[in-house]
């Protein structure tokens, strides 16, 4: 049986994915990109570490600092979900090439989701795999997109199409870097992390209920129970349905109308948490009418996604046809259907395609009136 536990030290908190062979820790803590041992997750004597122009400045020289005793190449992209393409891949393919890293080398991701995913999908595609670490600076990244092995590029007609399932060596979430980090990008992730308390985990929903003040000032302690719990939630379902068959599903809601919005505006306007937060309050609203919740279910997750500042209606100019035309290129098309992530209560998800059509439409016309 697949499961995910976590162990206590003194400097971090471990949280292990189960994945069999795959298996790999979460490490949780302040400074961690000073202080853990980053260099034993590299497997041979040659690294390149993928980063951008934003966080290169940061931390680059620390990290390298860790791995003195490795030959380290870099690649420095451009910051911004517009950049994470197949251009920009092959920059990091090609810098591969050129310095001529071989199987055992290890990709190692220093920054925030599109870093992430792009240097994943990298070290999968190279000489047909080779391995990677993810040290995520963003709250994003480190409660979503660093773990559980999804890497991908965007297309202009749709978000994330191309990818692969493909699992780090490890997981390094360094808590200080959040501090470095701008208030948007920080209440973008809190998008992911109320994600957790609707789906899965009505408890971490009244506890973010309760703890928004703390959150927003940033409070350490709190901050770390925040990322621990969405971690621990999210390792639970990753390690139960790696390649998202089943359960695992349930991680996307709100998706399916966010990355519409992203693509509609390509990847220029919303941020993803941004989008994700109309989408999980369009996935509530479609929830209530199809029976799932209560309006007051749905009034307290519109009200604590806007206590940290974060949009609950789609960009000016899009209307429900856009929704629609960009909904059913989504992965969770099956043939022909669409699926969409749906609560039962909070702390309960299901993906479903048990609603009627004339009830989708009636959400995307009064999300697009507000």
């Amino acid at each position: 049986m697949m499961s995910a536990d976590r162990t206590e030290t003194s400097l971090s908190k471990t949280i292990n994915v189960d994945l069999g062979e795959r298996s790999y820790p979460i490490h949780i803590g302040s400074g961690q990109i000073c202080y853990a041992d980053v260099g034993q997750y590299v497997l041979g004597k040659k690294a390149l570490i993928v980063t951008n122009e934003t966080i290169a400045p940061l931390y680059l020289d620390i990290l390298l600092g860790q791995l003195s005793d490795k030959h380290v190449d870099q690649v420095i992209l451009k910051d911004g979900e517009q950049f994470k393409t197949l251009d920009h891949l092959n920059l990091i393919l090609t810098q591969l090439i050129e310095k001529h890293h071989d199987r055992k080398t290890t990709l190692i991701a220093l920054g925030g989701g599109v870093i992430g995913d792009m240097t994943g999908f990298a070290a999968a595609c190279y000489q047909r795999g080779v391995a990677f670490i993810q040290i995520p600076t963003t709250l994003l990244a480190q409660v979503d997109s660093s773990v559980g092995g999804k890497t991908a590029v965007n297309h202009p007609l749709g978000k994330n199409m191309i990818g692969a399932f493909y699992q780090p060596q490890a997981v390094i979430i360094d808590i200080n870097s959040l501090k470095t980090l701008p208030d948007r990008e920080f209440f973008a992730g809190m998008a992911e992390v109320i994600k957790y308390g609707l789906i899965s985990d009505y408890g971490f929903f009244q506890w973010l209920e309760r703890n928004t003040a703390s959150l927003l000032h940033r409070d350490e302690k709190a901050l770390a129970y925040a990322i621990e719990h969405s971690c621990l939630n999210k390792a639970k379902i990753v390690s139960a349905d790696e390649t998202e068959q089943g359960i695992r599903a349930i991680l996307n809601l709100g998706h399916t109308f966010g990355h519409a919005i992203e693509t509609f505006q390509q990847y220029t306007g919303f941020l993803h948490g941004e989008a994700v937060a109309v989408g999980m309050v369009m996935a509530a609203e479609l929830s209530r009418i199809s029976g799932g919740v209560s309006q007051q279910d749905v009034d307290r997750a519109r009200a604590l996604i806007i206590a940290f500042s974060l949009p609950i209606a789609p960009p000016e100019a899009m209307q429900a046809d856009d929704f629609m035309r960009l909904m059913v290129r989504d992965k969770k098309v099956l043939d022909g259907q669409l699926r969409l992530v749906l609560l039962e209560r909070l702390g309960s998800a299901v993906v479903s395609a048990d609603f009627r059509l004339q009830w989708l439409e009636e959400v995307l016309v009064k999300a697009c009136q507000n």
